[in-house]
C-alpha cells in the first residue's frame, strides 16, 4: 500500500462541517506486520491495544452551547485495521458544528464509527473538561535507563543485535527511557515517546537496550510497529518468558497514541494517565 496517497498526511484538508465516518482511512494492519516476520492470518503472537488520547472534541448542546471533553479511544491490536492519525482529527472536528443530546450520545456515535473503520469493537470513554482540569502527570514506571554513558553507532534502521543478556542470572523488571524517537513514514515528522519494558527472564544488559532504542531514531514507522517491532526483537533475542512493551508518545494534532503489547491477555494501560514527557 502507497500510503502516500490513501492517506491525509502532507496534505491540505478541508475539516468537515458536520459528522462525516467517510473522512476516516482504515490501513490494514498486515501492510505493516509483514515487514517483521509476522504471516498474514496466521494467530499474533502479543496482546494489546492501541490507546488513544484525543484532545480537540467538541460538540453543541441542544442551546447551541459548545461543550468540550477529553476522550480516550481503546483498539485492540488484534483489530484488522488501525485508523491514520490526520483523518481521525478530520473527524474528531466534524463533530464541532453538531448538536448531541448529551455525552453518552458522543461517546455512542464515536464508538460505532471508529469500530466500523477498525474492523473490531473500539471502546470509547470520556472526561468532562473540568475533570481534565485535575488530571496529573505521572512519572513512568521503574528503572531509567536515560543517564547510562551509549556511544550509539546507528541511527536506524534498529539493529536486534544489539540486545545482549547480562550476566546477572534470570530477573523481573521494569525498565523506561524517555530518549525513543522514531519518524512518519508519509510525512517524516519525528515522532517523540516514552518507552516502557516490563520482563521477565534472562537479565538484559542496559545499555545495550538503551543503545538499540536510540537506534529508532531516524527509523520511518508508525507508532504501533514500532512498539511490536521492540516486542518482537526482545522475545526473540532476550528469551523472555513474559513481557509488556508501551509507549506513550507526545502529542500531535490534538492526538496522543500510546500502543501497548504484551504476552499477558489482560495487560492495559491506566485511564487518563499521562508522563510528564508528554
Amino acid at each position: 500500500m502507497n500510503l502516500h496517497e490513501h492517506t491525509a498526511l502532507g496534505k491540505p484538508a478541508a475539516y468537515p462541517r458536520h459528522i462525516d465516518a467517510s473522512v476516516l482511512v482504515p490501513i490494514p494492519r498486515a501492510a505493516t506486520r509483514a515487514d517483521l516476520g509476522l504471516a498474514p492470518n496466521a494467530p499474533l503472537p502479543f496482546h494489546g491495544e492501541d490507546l488513544w488520547g484525543c484532545y480537540e472534541l467538541s460538540w453543541l448542546d441542544d442551546r447551541g452551547k459548545p461543550v468540550r471533553a477529553l476522550a480516550e479511544l481503546r483498539v485492540p491490536a488484534d483489530s484488522p485495521q488501525l485508523i491514520e492519525s490526520k483523518s481521525l482529527k478530520l473527524y474528531l472536528n466534524g463533530y464541532a458544528g453538531a448538536r448531541m443530546a448529551d455525552a453518552d450520545a458522543a461517546r455512542a456515535r464515536i464508538a460505532q464509527d471508529l469500530s466500523a473503520a477498525a474492523g473490531s469493537a473500539v471502546q470509547v470513554a470520556l472526561l468532562d473538561s473540568a475533570v481534565w482540569a485535575r488530571l496529573r502527570l505521572h512519572a513512568p514506571p521503574g528503572d531509567a535507563l536515560d543517564e547510562l554513558a551509549i556511544a550509539p553507532a546507528c541511527y536506524g534502521p534498529p539493529q536486534a543485535e544489539l540486545l545482549r543478556r547480562a550476566p546477572a542470572g534470570r530477573v523481573h523488571e521494569t525498565l523506561h527511557s524517555a530518549l525513543f524517537r522514531s519518524n512518519c513514514p508519509v510525512t517524516g515528522q519525528p515522532d517523540w515517546a516514552t518507552v516502557v519494558i516490563d520482563y521477565a527472564g534472562p537479565a538484559l544488559d542496559h545499555a545495550a537496550l538503551l543503545a538499540y532504542l536510540v537506534g529508532y531514531r531516524e527509523h520511518a514507522a508508525f507508532h504501533e510497529q514500532c512498539v511490536e517491532r521492540i516486542w518482537l526483537d526482545l522475545m526473540r533475542h532476550g528469551a523472555c518468558t513474559a513481557l509488556t512493551v508501551h509507549a506513550r508518545f507526545t502529542r500531535r494534532g490534538g492526538l496522543d497514541i500510546n500502543p501497548l503489547r504484551s504476552t499477558d491477555a489482560d495487560a492495559r494501560l491506566p485511564a487518563w494517565q499521562r508522563y510528564a514527557q508528554q
